[in-house]
């Protein structure tokens, strides 16, 4: 109890300890103004925020976010589970809201993979599907900055005096997808006995293997269901869409479009910032996120302040829908009769008990 209680104020004590560290150092800048002029603007200047880009950024996110467990449910289904698509929301919400406020090593992915397991012999396909949705939405992330990379370049859409870094930024996008989806074709061409041995050979690798080994029979599954992986990644992209414009539209709650880069810009930009946030091991990756965002822009020569403003302005909605979700997810009964609620209370306790995996 002791150690869990002590990683989990490591986690919050990161996470808001980097998010001061960052407040504190965009306060009021020597190079220009800070979030002290933006507040001082806002608050007590009684400058109006840009109500009609916030209401848009929270809309599209709820959106998004909704994309993302239709996702998961197209996924869960290739499997041949019983699995409803309400359940898929409700469960979704839980996971949204343990991801974004509480400090477990996995998120929500636990009560996720054991709910649609529940009853079943098929725990690891189970588990696969969680899985492969976090690797579809990853590679969906990365084939938007390639596409629209790509296009936005060809067209001479890029903007000019940074122009040679976000070509950086697409020719590693590209390189990544090329990659990967040259990995996807051969493994077409791998007969299943030798996918399996080599299953069980990631299995030896100590510490790892387990993960390894799953994370293989995930891919390898789901390698002859290319019809759901298809849909799946074609919904990501629809979703990470949405996720760029959230944050392109909470930055323009408090600014004008000539003091943040171009859409175009942000659609390069801010996949590498969800990517960063996503990673940060903080709850929500509070803290990182706003860190990563920050930098971004002043890697494309904008004031560092400014991404940092609009990534703790998205950071309010996501608590705020997040919040809400969890407030749903309590007033939803689940699909299948037999999950009751006590047992769900347990695994969410058995959750933030397990130890990170490797």
């Amino acid at each position: 109890m002791r150690k869990r209680i002590l990683i989990a104020a490591l986690k919050y004590g990161l996470g808001f300890g980097l998010l001061s560290w960052v407040i504190w150092k965009n306060w009021a800048p020597a190079g220009g103004q800070g979030l002290q002029a933006v507040v001082q603007r806002i608050f007590v200047d009684g400058e109006p925020i840009h109500y009609a880009p916030l209401i848009l950024a929270a809309g599209i996110y709820i959106a998004g976010v909704l994309l993302t467990f239709v996702r998961w449910h197209i996924l869960v289904r290739a499997q041949e589970l019983p699995f409803t698509l309400k359940n898929a929301m409700r469960l979704g919400l839980l996971g949204l809201f343990y991801s974004t406020f509480l400090p477990s090593s996995v998120g929500g992915d636990i009560p996720k993979a054991y709910f649609i397991a529940r009853g079943q012999s098929r725990r690891t396909v189970a588990v696969a599907t969680v899985m492969i949705d976090r690797a579809v939405g990853l590679w969906g992330l990365c084939l938007l900055v390639a596409l629209l990379g790509t296009i936005f370049w060809a067209g001479g859409m890029l903007e000019a005096n940074v122009a040679q870094t976000l070509q950086s930024i697409v020719i590693g996008s590209v390189v990544i997808c090329l990659a990967s989806a040259a990995v996807w074709v051969l493994l077409g061409f791998l007969p299943e006995w030798r996918a399996q041995r080599f299953a069980g050979r990631l299995t030896k690798i100590p510490k790892v293997g387990q993960s390894a080994a799953e994370f293989w029979r995930a891919i390898w599954m789901y390698r002859r269901k290319e019809a759901s992986i298809i849909q799946a990644l074609l919904l990501s992209l629809v979703g990470h869409v949405a996720f760029v414009l959230t944050y392109y539209f909470s930055a323009l709650a408090v600014f004008s479009t000539d003091q943040i880069p171009s859409l175009s810009t942000h659609f390069l930009i801010v996949p590498i910032g969800m990517t960063i946030q996503a990673g940060f091991p903080a709850p929500g990756g509070v803290g990182g996120g706003e860190y990563a965002f920050g930098a971004l822009y002043k890697l494309v020569d904008y004031p560092e302040v400014n991404g940092v403003l609009g990534a703790m302005v998205q950071r309010v909605i996501t608590w705020a829908v997040a919040l809400s979700g969890f407030i749903v997810y309590l007033r939803m009964r689940p699909s299948l009769p037999q999950v009751r609620q006590e047992e769900e209370n347990a695994v969410l306790e058995e959750a933030d008990s397990c130890p990170t995996p490797a």
